[in-house]
């Protein structure tokens, strides 16, 4: 029985080409051609002033978190239930994390429950586009420019998804954006900072040159470059740049790819749930999500269980997700909570990835089977 991965990091057949053809260039480290290229693409994309190519999303959040200028005991408001790089970033610089619970819908910051968990101390809200689908964007701009704040989009997952036909990325003052192997348009490893403020371009582009005004310098602004900031080694090299462009000029079919085995999840397994009280996705109609994930939502942890032990026993590889940050050793000493965060304790333990990449649609017959007749 052929074993079905939960991932496999799709190519388009250019990567290879696009990395000779860096390597024939002459220019390996980064913000090489390619590396401007895809920056490009990115600005156009989302009307950025600005996108500047990272290593990571890790890195380009730590950027914002630098922009932002925080001090000790600042707090940012962010969800619980989300990666620790949302998180950490901040925290670096001093922050205090205060997390707010969740929508049950969407898995998204309850956009109700942000204003009261605003303080004198708050400088920041951080909006997670969990699984690809839309925060209620309008509601929480409106939120941060009321109060003054800054607002930071962590799209790791949201890249090619929507709010109102806006696209993801565009709704905040700064925006981070991944290409790790597990996303949509990957490249192996790799992020984006996209800046929508031009008040923050210059600095950002010192942060990234290691707080020198390098970039200055190779505009003929300055005719030496020298330390200026604080700033660190953000830049991805030149051969991560140029397998992303592969990816991005394929970007519209493969999230077409995914949506369509998104919507074969949904309607196989929509009946069943009805049935079976069994929660799936349901983004709103304002929302044009990009297919990241597609979760399931059992009755209960042993439930969850149960069914990744079976899944498991016939090679398809099913995973939970995130363990709430405010229930781990950090989050405890690090930050707090606002208010009862019963939404995110409650589908923690009951939440179950199924197998999503473009190509697998052969195998995704088999998912749908063995769950349909796990759950009774």
């Amino acid at each position: 029985m052929t074993r079905i991965p939960f991932n496999r990091p799709y190519t388009t057949g250019r990567e290879i080409e696009y990395i000779q053809e860096a390597i024939a260039n002459g220019h390996l480290s980064g913000n090489g051609p390619f590396t401007k290229r895809v920056e490009g693409w990115f600005e156009a994309f989302l009307s950025a002033p600005r996108v500047l190519l990272t290593h990571s999303c890790t890195a380009a959040l730590e950027m914002c978190a630098i922009l932002a200028d925080l001090q000790p005991g600042d707090e940012v408001i962010m969800p619980s239930y989300t990666f620790v790089s949302t998180a950490n970033a901040f925290v670096l610089r001093g922050a205090v994390p205060v997390f707010v619970d969740i929508r049950p819908d969407t898995l998204n910051l309850d956009e109700n429950l942000i204003e009261a968990a605003i303080t004198p101390r708050t400088r920041a809200i951080v909006v997670v586009h969990y699984a690809g689908v839309a925060c209620q964007m309008d509601v929480i701009r409106d939120i941060a420019d009321r109060h003054q704040l800054l607002l930071i989009e962590d799209a790791a997952q949201a890249l090619h998804a929507f709010f109102q036909d806006k696209p993801l990325g565009s709704w905040g003052h700064l925006a981070a954006f991944s290409f790790h192997e597990t996303k949509n348009i990957q490249a192996g490893e790799g992020g984006a900072l996209v800046i929508n403020d031009p008040r923050f371009v210059e600095r950002a582009e010192i942060i990234r040159e290691k707080g020198t005004d390098r970039s200055r310098f190779f505009k003929g602004l300055v005719d030496k470059y020298t330390w200026v900031d604080v700033g660190s080694s953000y830049l991805p090299s030149e051969l991560n740049a140029a397998f992303l462009w592969a990816q991005l000029e394929e970007a519209e079919h493969l999230t077409q790819f995914r949506i369509n085995l998104w919507n074969h999840y949904q309607d196989a397994l929509h009946p069943f749930s009805i049935t079976q009280g069994v929660q799936l996705p349901s983004p709103p109609e304002t929302c044009r999500h990009n297919a990241h994930i597609f979760w399931i939502l059992l009755r209960d942890a042993r439930q969850r269980d149960d069914l990744l032990t079976t899944l498991a026993s016939e090679q398809v590889q099913a995973v939970f997700h995130y363990v709430p940050l405010h229930d781990s050793k950090a989050g405890r000493r690090l930050a707090r909570t606002h208010g009862d965060l019963h939404v995110t304790e409650s589908i923690s333990p009951r939440l179950l990835r199924l197998p999503l990449w473009a190509g697998m649609e052969a195998s995704q017959p088999r998912v749908i089977r063995v769950i349909q007749a796990s759950i009774a």
